[in-house]
This record gives structure tokens, C-alpha cells and sequence, in this order.
């Protein structure tokens, strides 16, 4: 029997376990659920390497993602064989990726959370019911005063209440169970006067998902995989706005939309301590195999691994044709389904038929690795989900708030009741509304904490995708850093306000509420404020 706890977060990914984490620091028992078996969301169960900002290393994130961070990097000093010289970098980058200066394996990743929460679990401040899926929420007015959970191991329903619930889902589930206002897809022009949102709202107009996978090389050996039932139609589909089939090495440009041909060289020779990951001066993206690299062979002792690993979450399979929220169940089981066929497609093409430099066809050799994504299949335990649904907010972040075209690179909007920072281009992929990437430059941001008040339910905080913000300034929102900062501040709020008997709402609308909040998000070292940094 699951006690009732104080807080109750329901999603178990960066926003959610930085939420509890947060929460239980604060003295308050949590329950935590995660549909998966794997908490950390996009870090483990969707297998991404983190985006973030060129300035991370020094500044611009909280004290415990940093901590995180570090947590990673040690693990690989500890148990890895790392070379010497690599070892002692205070920058480690284990798979030397371009995308991000810290690009490593889920399950390293996993193992540092779990360590985190450790210390909560064994004090009983926190529980944590992995395998639970979200089925329904009743409220009494503007209070969500329960939650329903199918516990996948038992095949049973759990219902859960709590006197504040965090909504840490991938995809805002709680927003819809619940019935607190909310939007998804492309706001109208009218609505906010974004010049990047179109004519007419878009509901279902939503960024592509994709279903990631591990690979690595082995020269001279046979791994192809079976066939897959819906290969045929993904090696001949080409989107209109694409230069060509999307099984291909060829895809636009994400800031320039012109044609450019990616190259993939299983395993280079390029030695990984002289790869640089600053996606402000360069992308990245043109060389595949390097991008989302999770594990470098190179820095280690010799011998001790006879591949890299890469991680697959390319423009090839990026997946669009159906919408993940809004169209119903069987819309969103039919995208999933899809986004698989077309990511087991491309692992497909890719040993087949994928041009070589050499001039042949095909990579034989290259082998899905289910032992990295903790799967029997070798794709990632749930799809990447680059869009949620978004509460309607006491504070909507549009993109007059961020974008360098409107503010200049060395603008800035300052939040009275800033609750953190982050900085990513406006990076939107390709959607179901048939628009093509959407990237353009930002400045370094600020998180109001209205952006996490929804108007009018009152205990009820998002911890993630679902906060206050657009279609368009989600795209530079729904990173990594600023995912876990946005948990870790609705976790600290709930407590907060339980300790100090009153309503989010209320900590919001005063400077003297919001000052003593802010001061115990200062000690914690929730950083609210950015230096004087260039947009890009």
C-alpha cells in the first residue's frame, strides 16, 4: 500500500526526478511514477545526449545539474578504462559527440540519478513506481485531488492523491486527465503576434518524435537485421520539402533550410580529444557518426573497446506523419508504431543500401546495441518527444521574449520573478503540419515562475514541456538543462508552499512572497540571472 505523500510527481524524466529531488530536500515525502522502468526520460529511456549551451561548464544551469553532470563524468573516471590524459580532463567528454560537450551512454546516466535519489528512498521521504502509467485524474474545483495509474507489472489500477501534483509527463498527459486549461501545436499569429507562428492556430500541427537507437561498427561482420514490415514505403518517401528520399544523406540545412550532404564514417581515426563541442560556432550535424557519438573508443586504454557507439537521432528518423497529441489513442499508438518502422528502417538501410565512400552500398557491420538502450529490440524505451501539451499560464513566454531577431544578440527581457535560465537557439524540427525546420537564433533567457502557474488550477505545477511557453519559444525551452531546472523549481515551489501555508499563486504575485522563495532557490544554487553572454 503506497502512502499518501506530500507531493505527488507523476513522470519520471529530468524534470520529474529533479522535482522530487528538490522536494524531498525540502523535508517533504513524494511519490514519483515513471511509465518505463528507467527514470531520467530523455537522458535514459529516449537514450539523448544532452543539448545545451556553449557556456555550461561555467554557468547557466542549477547547482544539482551540475552536479548531475559531474556525477556522469566521475562514473567514467571511476569504472571506465579511460587513457590517462582523457581521465583527467575536468571536461570529459566520454563519447566526444559534437552535439554537446557531455555526450554519454543512457545507462550511465541512470546509474548517477538512481544514485541521487538514494539517500530520499532509504530515509522514506521518497517512493518511487516505475512501470506506472498515467489512466486518469479527478478534481473538486480548481484542485486536482486524484490520480489513476495502471501499474504495467501488476496489471492493476493505483490511485494516488496528494495535496500538490507535479506534472513531470513527457507529453503534459495530467493536463488532459485533469482538465486544466491547456494548448498544443501552433498558437495562431493573432494570439501572441509571434512572427514565426502562422495565420490559423494548429493544434495538431506539433514537432516530429523520434525513436532513437545505439549503434556500433565491427568491420568484416554480418548484423542486418530482419526486414522491416514497413520498409518499402520509408525508402521511397520523400518529403516535399526535403532534396530528396529521407532515407538518405542528403537533408537541409536546419538554420539555412539549403541542401547539404551529411557524411558517416563508422569509427574515424580522428583522435576524440580533438573534437570541440560548441553548437554556437558549428552544429555539428554534417558528420553522423561523430554528432551524437555516446562512447569514443579512442579514449580509451587500447583495445578495450573495438568500437565507438553512436546514438541515432539523425534527420533520417525523425518522424511526422501523424501527431503524437490530440488525435486519440489510436493516433498516438499509430505514430509511435510508425516512428519505430522508420527508425528500424533506416538501421535497415543503413547496413544495405547507404552509399559508402568507398563507393560500395551498405554497412553490414553495424550493430544495433539493445544492451545500451535496455531494450529487446535495440530502440530506445520510448520515443523522443520534443513537444508537450502547455498549460495556459499566468505567464506565456512567446518569442518577442527570445528571439535575437526581435531583442538583438545582446538583448535581454528580465523577469521580476525569474526562477532560472537557459539558452538554446529556437530550434523546431520538421512537424505533422508539414512545416520544415523552423532555427533561428535566441538570447540567453530567464524562466518566470508565472510560466508554471496555470491560471487557474491551483495545485497542479509542470515540470517540464507543459510550462507556459509557444510552439515557437518551446523549441528553445524543451532542452535538457532548462527541463531539469523547471522540475527542481516545481518541486521546491510545492514544498515551499506547504511549509509556508500558501498557494503557488500567492508566492507569485507579491515581491515579498516571491523574495523569500527566491532566496531559498538562491541557497540551493538555482541560478536566476544570466552575466552579460551573447545570444546566438
Amino acid at each position: 500500500m503506497t502512502p499518501e505523500p506530500d507531493i505527488l510527481v507523476v513522470g519520471g524524466g529530468l524534470g520529474g526526478v529533479a522535482a522530487a529531488l528538490a522536494a524531498c530536500r525540502a523535508g517533504r515525502t513524494v511519490v514519483l511514477t515513471e511509465e518505463t522502468d528507467w527514470i531520467g526520460g530523455q537522458l535514459t529511456s529516449q537514450a539523448v545526449p544532452p543539448d545545451e549551451h556553449p557556456w555550461v561548464e561555467q554557468f547557466g544551469t542549477t547547482a544539482t545539474y551540475r552536479a548531475l553532470r559531474e556525477g556522469i563524468r566521475d562514473h567514467y573516471r571511476r569504472w571506465y578504462p579511460l587513457r590517462a590524459e582523457a581521465a583527467g580532463l575536468t571536461g570529459l567528454n566520454p563519447g566526444a559527440g559534437r552535439v554537446s560537450k557531455l555526450c554519454h551512454e543512457p545507462r550511465v546516466a541512470l546509474a548517477v540519478l538512481e544514485a541521487m535519489i538514494a539517500p530520499h528512498r532509504s530515509a522514506g521521504r521518497l517512493t518511487v513506481l516505475t512501470d506506472h502509467a498515467p489512466l486518469a485524474a479527478t478534481a473538486d474545483g480548481d484542485r486536482v485531488t486524484s490520480v489513476t495509474l495502471l501499474d504495467r507489472r501488476e496489471d492493476r489500477r493505483v490511485t494516488l492523491r496528494a495535496p500538490y501534483v507535479i506534472d513531470a509527463t513527457e507529453t503534459g498527459e495530467l493536463l488532459d486527465l485533469a482538465a486544466v486549461e491547456h494548448g498544443s501545436g501552433a498558437e495562431s499569429r493573432a494570439e501572441f503576434d509571434e512572427p514565426n507562428a502562422p495565420d490559423e492556430a494548429q493544434p495538431l500541427n506539433q514537432q516530429g518524435i523520434t525513436v532513437c537507437f545505439a549503434l556500433s561498427h565491427h568491420e568484416g561482420e554480418d548484423h542486418v537485421v530482419d526486414r522491416p514490415a514497413d520498409y518499402d514505403f520509408w525508402r521511397d518517401y520523400r518529403p516535399e520539402f526535403w532534396p530528396g528520399p529521407l532515407l538518405g544523406f542528403n537533408a537541409p540545412d536546419p538554420r539555412t533550410l539549403e541542401p547539404v550532404p551529411r557524411t558517416f564514417v563508422p569509427n574515424p581515426d580522428v583522435d576524440p580529444l580533438q573534437v570541440s563541442a560548441d553548437q554556437s560556432a558549428d552544429a555539428g550535424d554534417k558528420e553522423l557518426w561523430g554528432f551524437r557519438r555516446i562512447l569514443a573508443r579512442r579514449l580509451h586504454t587500447p583495445g578495450a573497446f573495438d568500437s565507438d557507439i553512436t546514438l541515432v537521432n539523425w534527420p533520417l528518423n525523425d518522424y511526422w506523419l501523424k501527431p503524437l497529441i490530440g488525435g486519440g489513442a489510436e493516433t498516438t499508438a499509430a505514430a509511435v508504431a510508425e516512428a519505430r518502422q522508420l527508425s528500424l528502417s533506416v538501421l535497415y538501410w543503413l547496413q544495405t543500401e547507404a552509399p559508402r565512400a568507398d563507393g560500395g552500398t551498405g554497412f553490414p557491420g553495424l550493430r544495433i546495441r539493445p544492451d545500451i538502450t535496455g531494450t529487446a529490440d535495440g530502440l530506445a524505451k520510448a520515443p523522443y518527444v520534443r513537444e508537450a501539451r502547455r498549460i495556459k499560464a499566468v505567464t506565456t513566454v512567446t518569442e518577442q521574449d527570445v528571439s535575437i531577431d526581435v531583442l538583438g544578440p545582446h538583448g535581454r527581457v528580465r523577469h521580476r520573478d525569474s526562477v532560472g535560465v537557459g539558452s538554446y537557439r529556437i530550434d523546431l524540427h520538421p512537424s505533422t503540419g508539414g512545416d520544415n525546420y523552423i532555427d533561428v537564433g535566441s538570447v540567453p533567457f530567464e524562466i518566470p515562475l508565472g510560466a508554471l502557474l496555470p491560471r487557474r488550477v491551483r495545485n497542479l505545477l509542470p515540470a517540464g514541456k507543459n510550462i507556459g511557453t509557444t510552439h515557437i519559444t518551446n523549441g528553445c525551452y524543451r532542452l535538457h538543462p532548462v527541463e531539469w531546472n523547471i522540475g527542481e523549481v516545481a518541486g521546491a515551489l510545492a514544498a515551499h508552499c506547504l511549509n509556508e501555508k500558501l498557494e503557488p499563486h500567492q508566492v507569485q504575485a507579491t515581491d515579498e512572497r516571491f523574495g523569500d522563495f527566491a532566496r531559498h532557490l538562491d541557497c540551493a544554487g538555482v541560478q536566476r540571472h544570466w552575466p552579460d553572454v551573447r545570444g546566438y
